[in-house]
């Protein structure tokens, strides 16, 4: 499977997936919109929530701009057998595209 999925592709399968917002807690809290149906889970607690993602569920992970965050905490979750990958480009590539937001 491929590490990241670009926002367009995203947009068709939006309610297929499990998303989950991994934006540091300051980004988190310099932004007022996320993904609709998006949760956030801190990147920095990883081993505290990754056990209760499905495992039968494409899980969707976004950062700001879908670098370091979102690499690390991918690699964490497939090695624990989760079936994800990332917003390639993060929320400002998901904004760009068009992407739905809704207020968080």
């Amino acid at each position: 499977m491929e590490r990241t999925i670009k926002p367009q592709d995203l947009k068709s399968n939006l309610n297929a997936v499990t998303l989950i917002d991994v934006r540091r807690q300051s980004d988190l809290d310099a932004d007022s919109s996320k993904l609709p149906g998006a949760t956030w889970h801190d990147p920095e607690q990883i081993e505290t929530w990754a056990a209760q993602l499905p495992k039968d569920k494409e899980v969707v992970l976004y950062c700001v701009r879908g670098g370091s965050v979102s690499n690390g905490v991918l690699d964490n979750l497939r090695s624990k057998g989760i079936n994800a990958r990332f917003i390639e480009g993060g929320i400002v590539a998901w904004k760009e595209a068009g992407g739905e937001l809704v207020v968080k």
